[in-house]
């Protein structure tokens, strides 16, 4: 084997999974066929949950101070993420690019092989290898790995070559971004509804503007050429009445509304994340978030795997958890679409679902959906209400210091956190001490009805107590068999 895990594809859901890889001791060569980074920056931010992900690798320091905004939308209506408790919309401002080069210098910290203008052109499927055939600068190459994992795009070659289906609809309508330099353009910050389509705008930086325009009846197409400012600008002055075609586009982009989700995540030893598994109209900027938190499910997963000490239908799991939130995310980026995208016939929906956000069950409802905070797992057998969902960051007291579970997390190892001295608790889980750290620890603010609390190395609850499910039948679940 030349590489244990080849990844294709060098965005923010094939880094993040590369630096996952690594902490888990993973070989891991990552292929771009980039020469290098483009710069260009779709997403401007991310979600509540990412933030926590990379909060539990130590990460969120590299981006500098981050702005968090406790107010977001849902199709367009205002929607306050503060009824979730430590919930916000997000991280605000923080371009694409930028969390590229955060986690490709992590990935690369921890030892990655980044491979650029290095492109996959065919693979085969062995039962113990995969042959990863490429075009590098040097020539045609051959590479063998244990797995290969598509982290390349809604066009994903790997899933085009593995055969999996990606069913979904096609689109409906076509939009335009750009960002503007030289125009002083009015922000629109969560976009504004305006007789014949949608317009959003909001400044990156002094001097210049992103805008994104939808207008209702442009059809979408196959493009031979790449889309010129000036159909851009046309549109923007249809819209709103404004001229901006004496301002310079640093860059413009056209994309639509199709929607697609991955019939398989994993079939054999080729497995997709990220937007090779599910594409959508980028309402609420969750894209790069679920293709991110899909890597910190992964990545433990495949390398307990490579080293033999997978439970049996670990590696499934993958599937049968991060398919069922891409569909989640499908649903809700769609029904975002209809409720901001449509014309007058939707009115009613809107104001129907604008009176029933006044209730906070609803509120509750819509926050937890689109900021990932809501998504849970099945962990088996128990009643505590704890296990399959995100574990919250507390603050514990640990000896003489204080720290939080996201800085107990960053080693990537499972977390056996004791918070009330049981010592049966220690004694069960020392014999996974090499794959979970156990703390004693105390929360640093009363907490009732928790003593002992099992997390795995995404951050998600596999087991708490008290309840009657069984703490070792839980560790051999996640952790595999416990040494002698």
């Amino acid at each position: 084997m030349e590489t244990e895990v080849v990844v294709v594809g060098a965005g923010p859901t094939g880094l993040m999974l590369a630096g996952e890889l690594r902490l888990a001791g993973m070989d891991v060569i990552v292929l771009e066929r980039l020469e290098k980074p483009t710069g260009q920056s779709r997403g401007l931010g991310f979600t509540a949950r990412a933030v926590e992900v990379f909060d539990q690798r130590g990460l969120l320091p590299w981006f500098g101070d981050i702005e968090v905004n406790p107010i977001g939308h849902f199709g367009g209506l205002p929607l306050d993420y503060s009824v979730l408790e430590d919930c916000h919309f997000g991280a605000r401002g923080v371009p694409q690019s930028r969390t590229e080069q955060v986690l490709e210098e992590w990935a690369t910290d921890l030892g990655a092989d980044i491979r650029r203008g290095w492109e996959l052109t065919d693979f085969t499927e062995t039962a113990d290898t995969v042959v990863v055939e490429v075009n590098s600068p040097a020539g045609r190459r051959e590479l063998r790995a244990e797995y290969l994992v598509g982290c390349d795009g809604g066009r994903s070659v790997v899933r085009g070559l593995a055969g999996i289906a990606f069913p979904g609809t096609p689109a409906t309508r076509e939009m335009y971004l750009a960002d503007v330099v030289g125009c002083e353009i009015r922000p629109r910050f969560t976009g504004e509804r305006v007789p014949g389509g949608m317009v959003m705008s909001a400044p990156l930086e002094p001097g210049v503007d992103r805008v994104i325009v939808c207008e209702r009846g442009a059809e979408p197409g196959e493009r031979t050429e790449p889309i010129e400012f000036a159909e851009v600008a046309a549109a923007w002055r249809r819209l709103t009445g404004e001229d901006i075609s004496g301002g310079e586009a640093l860059w413009v982009s056209a994309f639509t509304d199709a929607t697609h989700l991955a019939d398989e995540y994993r079939r054999g030893r080729v497995l997709l994340a990220g937007d090779a598994a599910h594409t959508h109209l980028p309402a609420g900027g969750q894209g790069l978030s679920v293709g991110v938190q899909d890597a910190a499910n992964l990545g433990w997963k495949l390398a307990a795997t490579v080293r033999g000490r997978a439970p049996e239908g670990l590696l499934d799991s993958y599937h049968t958890e991060r398919h069922a939130a891409g569909a989640r995310l499908l649903t809700n980026t769609r029904a975002q679409g209809l409720l901001y995208l449509s014309g007058d016939e939707v009115r009613p929906m809107r104001e129907l679902l604008a009176e029933l956000m006044e209730f906070d069950v609803v509120r509750r409802h819509l926050a937890g959906m689109t900021s990932g905070f809501d998504v849970r797992y099945d962990m088996g057998a128990g009643t505590h209400p704890l296990p399959g969902a995100r574990m919250p960051n507390l603050e514990l007291v640990v000896g003489a210091g204080r720290t939080t579970v996201a800085e107990l997390l960053r080693g990537g190892q499972g977390l056996l956190l004791d918070l009330a001295e049981s010592a049966e608790a220690r004694r069960v889980a020392a014999g996974w001490h090499d794959r979970v750290d156990v703390i004693r620890a105390k929360p640093a603010e009363p907490l009732a009805g928790l003593e002992s609390v099992l997390i795995r190395p995404d951050g998600h609850v596999a087991w708490a107590a008290p309840d009657e499910a069984d703490l070792g039948t839980s560790l051999s679940r996640w952790f595999g068999a416990p040494i002698s």
